[in-house]
């Protein structure tokens, strides 16, 4: 395994693994004994770094969400798990009533919230830090300066490490971030977006985000982190649940006339490579020129291995050249 630095602060920062293993569906579709031996073997790969929300998976049986976080905590106190493995979980999405959902019913980044749902998130995980805290979604009915104090209030009292965000308008981020510095408060460090390397059309609505834009990694996104070098971005969904094996799978934004031209070029270079289309993407994605965390999600550990392999895969510049220049 190989690993990185996240988070700006000395007194916060943490040194997690290159990939991140996603637990959206632990207890819940991926079932406890297979959920544990995944755990299992990713740790002993050497990975750290473990990714949760307090609403996964709300949409499994109709309720707000909470087995994933449930699911950790039982196998952290089962095999004795400390302050060594990094658990980023979120909080804003999670459903008001079982069988509503966040697009219509979210609870929202109210400072009243962000301290009732990381201390629900807390007793879940049986942790009593957690180290990376997400807003999962944007709430422009609470102020922003609320909710920027609202997270930093925790890592200032010690119950969160470092503060991260997902699926926000760019300038929503920047104006959060300005607020916590301003103000010499802790801000967001992590940004955690859908990104991969085939790219979507932002123009159409999105199976999850309306307007389309929100949950990617735009061209925008990346102009930021590459002016803000101390910024992370977690990269999630990196292998479209499967798109890359069966592009009958890929959802309609990715019906475009770029699509088939780099879907070839992927081809190209994971049979030079002796890998698989998989691996490359994620290969591509670890040695970019700013620091990128695929956040990956499996069900089988033959699929963790398959993921596991592409850490120690380079690609020769020629080939990362070739990659970006199709279209």
């Amino acid at each position: 395994m190989k690993y990185r630095m996240i988070g700006s602060d000395p007194a916060t920062r943490r040194e997690v693994s290159v990939l991140a293993l996603g637990a959206m569906l632990f207890g819940s579709q991926t079932d406890e004994k297979t959920a544990f031996a995944l755990l299992d073997r990713y740790v002993e790969a050497g990975g750290n770094f473990i990714d949760t929300s307090d609403n996964y998976a709300f949409w499994a049986d109709g309720g707000q969400g909470g087995q994933s976080e449930e699911l950790l905590g039982r196998w952290r106190r089962s095999r004795g798990v400390g302050d060594e493995i990094v658990i980023a979980t979120k909080l804003g999405a999670r459903p008001l009533a079982p069988g509503t959902s966040y697009v219509d019913n979210a609870e929202g980044l109210s400072a009243k919230v962000i301290r009732e749902s990381a201390e629900r998130s807390r007793e879940r995980l049986g942790a009593e830090r957690l180290d990376l805290l997400y807003a999962h979604i944007e709430d422009r009915t609470a102020p922003l300066r609320e909710t920027v104090e609202g997270f930093a209030e925790l890592v200032v009292e010690g119950t969160v490490g470092l503060l991260g965000v997902s699926n926000h308008a760019v300038w929503r981020v920047e104006r959060a971030r300005a607020l916590a510095a301003a103000a010499g408060l802790p801000g967001y460090d992590v940004l955690q977006y859908h990104h991969s390397y085939l790219r979507p059309r932002t123009d159409i609505p999105g199976d999850l985000w309306p307007d389309g834009t929100l949950g990617a990694t735009t061209a925008e996104l990346l102009s930021y982190l590459e002016a803000e070098p101390e910024l992370t971005l977690v990269a999630y969904s990196p292998l479209l649940t499967g798109g890359y094996v069966r592009p009958d799978k890929l959802r309609p934004d990715y019906d475009h006339p770029g699509t088939p031209a780099r879907l070839k070029a992927l081809e190209e270079v994971a049979r030079e490579a002796g890998a698989t289309v998989n691996q490359v993407v994620l290969a591509w994605q670890l040695g970019g020129r700013f620091p990128i965390v695929p956040l990956a999600g499996v069900s089988s550990v033959a699929q963790l291995e398959e993921n596991l392999g592409a850490v120690d895969l380079e690609l020769t510049e020629e080939q990362r050249g070739r990659l970006d220049a199709a279209h």
